[in-house]
């Protein structure tokens, strides 16, 4: 206890800057095709990233186009109107020094090249290319296809993937694709040049993007440069999100408990979910979610003591995730095989506590907050990585959220966090999955406990 306290101490005496406002090194423009452009000025290495962010992703996507935002993020590194074969893109990788790579999630897309500094232009000239003429050369998709529907096959082969779609579908219902970003096989494997471009048609517009270009570089050059090379880029003449608005996810009209079976599962694992927060209609309860969420994955909270100190559990965990259409809450627990029931018991006890005044100590908020506090600092250590956090907030929020997260976190209190729980967690209509491996399922005989 004292060794905590001593560490408590130290990293409240932590001196540390924090940005109401865009930091002194950002600087910003927007074209009149409206393509946004942020540099980030770091003298640091004699590298520059230039990035490129899309808001497309599963949240775009209906059942038929499924996994085709991910697909069209491998298409991006293929031939273009300018480098019309896959060997002379990769060619040209080379001779400019290019590290490449791209992301997909459920509300970024995002594409990104490192390479030396005296190679900005010419990178930038690439990214103009690659952003606004792919081919989607139908040999090239066929190839591709595979690769992508081979990463699909990869994330099946993890014992967990059955609990996690299982969860998706309980949580998201008919909406399913628009969270599911890995897609679905028969999507993914008979994917065409066709929707390619009706997802660029929809979505691949100036109006919909932002050029993130940092590192070693100046932020009147990089302006001018881009100008040159995007300006005449058109804008799509529409909103994306008003011409092909996201349907909304309807609230969880029941609780719904269900049970997983993987022949590959060692251990059982429980899982619970929630609808959370999200930018557009509760930012103060994502603060909220962050701290709390902190604080319960802690080995000092009561919620890791319960289970873990008293052997009901192996692992416990509690996490929220930002985003701009409805954001999870998710409870994450690996029972001990021998104390199964007793575990689920307990953990229903613990939720029902989460809202209680003595729950959370006064220092495990104070702790919690400064933690994410130098969690949030630390990403602008790197600033090739800090390209893809800038890209992920200004899709899922807006980079004001970024700026302002920092002080919003010092202002989270008790009654906002026992507000949080009130309002998404205690006592609302959850999904909660268990899986197990057949021998297991015949030993625990889980429909005796599972639902009570």
């Amino acid at each position: 206890m004292l060794k905590q306290k001593i560490l408590t101490a130290a990293i409240m005496a932590i001196s540390l800057p924090s940005f109401a406002q865009k930091p002194a090194n950002f600087f910003t423009t927007k074209l009149s095709n409206g393509l946004e452009i942020l540099v980030v000025e770091d003298k640091t290495v004699p590298l520059a990233t230039v990035e490129i962010t899309t808001k497309n992703g599963s949240y775009t996507e209906s059942p038929e186009f499924n996994g085709l935002s991910h697909l069209y993020e491998h298409m991006f590194f293929k031939a273009n109107k300018d480098y019309p074969s896959q060997e002379a893109y990769m060619a040209r990788v080379r001779e400019l020094g290019i590290v490449f790579n791209g992301t997909t999630s459920e509300e970024r897309v995002n594409y990104f090249f490192t390479l030396p500094k005296t190679n900005l232009e010419n990178g930038l000239k690439f990214m103009n290319s690659a952003i606004r003429h792919p081919l989607f050369l139908a040999e090239e998709m066929k190839k591709e296809n595979v690769v992508v529907d081979g990463e699909f096959q990869r994330n099946e082969s993890n014992p967990f993937f059955p609990l996690l779609d299982a969860m998706n579908h309980s949580l998201w219902g008919d909406l399913y694709s628009r969270k599911n970003v890995i897609g679905d096989h028969e999507i993914i494997n008979t994917a065409t040049p066709e929707k390619m471009n009706a997802i660029k048609e929809k979505y691949y517009w100036p109006n919909n993007s932002m050029l993130i270009v940092s590192g070693d570089v100046n932020h009147d050059e990089v302006f001018a440069k881009a100008k040159v090379l995007f300006a005449d880029w058109k804008s799509s003449g529409f909103d994306p999100f008003t011409k092909f608005p996201v349907p909304e996810f309807k609230p969880l009209s029941k609780t719904d408990y269900f049970i997983t079976e993987s022949p590959i599962a060692q251990v059982p694992i429980a899982m619970m979910a929630w609808h959370g927060p999200d930018t557009r209609n509760d930012r103060p309860a994502t603060y909220a979610a962050d701290v709390f969420s902190f604080v319960l994955s802690q080995n000092s909270s009561k919620f890791q003591k319960e289970l873990i100190d008293n052997g009901l559990a192996l692992q416990a965990g509690v996490s929220y995730q930002t985003q701009k259409h409805v954001g999870p809450i998710q409870v994450f627990v690996v029972p001990n095989p021998a104390n199964v029931p007793a575990c689920i018991e307990a953990l229903k006890k613990q939720i029902a506590q989460w809202d209680a005044a003595d729950y959370i100590t006064d220092e495990q908020i104070e702790t919690a907050k400064r933690q994410l506090e130098i969690q949030s600092l630390q990403q602008f250590d790197v600033t090739s990585q800090l390209s893809h956090t800038l890209a992920y907030w200004w899709c899922s929020a807006d980079l004001q959220y970024m700026y302002d997260y920092v002080n919003n976190l010092k202002k989270v209190t008790r009654a906002d966090l026992q507000n949080y729980v009130r309002k998404y967690i205690k006592d609302k209509n959850y999904s909660a999955g268990l899986l197990l491996n057949p021998q297991q399922k015949e030993q625990l005989k889980p429909d005796t406990f599972w639902k009570k």
